[in-house]
């Protein structure tokens, strides 16, 4: 498999062309390769220069992350940002960027494989971001308390950033949108959800959930979007990556925020 391969395998199955509008990202190949051909992928959540580093070491020849390099506007080639595309050039790795298409995915993206993770049934579209919604929500086959779905998500309690327990102690309705979208607890509240999840914390909703009786998660930015590059990297591997002979690893850099 070659780069343009991919690239063209990556736009139709996460459909990007629908978010070229709303997305500041530049979704796609972001930074080239003079080697076209794809042995080792790597997936990871931010492009950096540690996340680059170890894509030396496992020797990939092309990174997707879910937070790029390049959002909207001009970039001097300075500092860290000079630093990384040199380092990027010097090893001869690809960077491909994938941002709210891997958010909103139905079933490749972030909150895709947060509700997939929690078993929710009647699942539907949450969160409008410019008139497309990112999110998803749905309800428990079986009530669960807050801690137990915070433990099955993101492991022990140190993990997440906070979580708020103002709502029911047992948890029927979950909705979620990964990253930071702490304000769209409005909607949740709107439409009576017991648990609101999301990555960024927010001091400005603290009393509004406090005084609508909604439980939140804070799960900080990272944990909630290692999901899509995960279901990514496997949807790749059991299709054309595994004709091609791909392999592929993810990275993990946590940033625990």
């Amino acid at each position: 498999m070659n780069i343009s391969q991919l690239d063209r395998w990556l736009k139709e199955e996460l459909n990007m062309e629908q978010f070229s509008r709303i997305d500041n990202s530049k979704n796609g190949l972001q930074v080239s390769r003079r080697e076209q051909k794809i042995s080792t992928a790597a997936f990871a959540v931010d492009a950096s220069l540690e996340t680059f580093r170890r894509c030396e070491d496992i020797g990939a020849d092309i990174l997707i992350v879910h937070h790029g390099l390049f959002w909207g506007r001009e970039e001097l080639l300075t500092g860290y940002h000079y630093e990384r595309i040199r380092f990027l050039m010097e090893h001869d790795i690809a960077l491909y960027a994938i941002h709210l298409p891997l958010d909103a995915h139905p079933s490749l993206g972030n909150n895709a494989g947060i509700a997939a993770s929690l078993g929710l049934s009647d699942v539907k579209p949450f969160g409008l971001h410019k008139g497309i919604p990112i999110g998803m929500a749905g309800r428990l086959d079986r009530p669960m308390e807050l801690f137990a779905i915070q433990q099955k998500l993101f492991g022990f309690d140190g993990n997440v950033i906070a979580s708020l327990p103002f709502g029911p102690d047992e948890i029927s309705s979950v909705a979620i949108v990964s990253g930071g979208a702490a304000f769209d607890v409005d909607e949740a509240i709107e439409k009576g959800y017991d648990l609101f999840i999301t990555g960024d914390a927010s001091h400005t909703i603290y009393h509004r959930c406090l005084e609508a009786g909604i439980n939140v998660i804070f799960a900080g930015h990272y944990l909630t979007e290692v999901w899509g590059v995960k279901l990514l990297m496997e949807h790749l591997l059991k299709g054309p990556g595994s004709e091609a002979g791909i392999h592929a690893e993810f990275i993990d850099v946590p940033t625990g925020l």
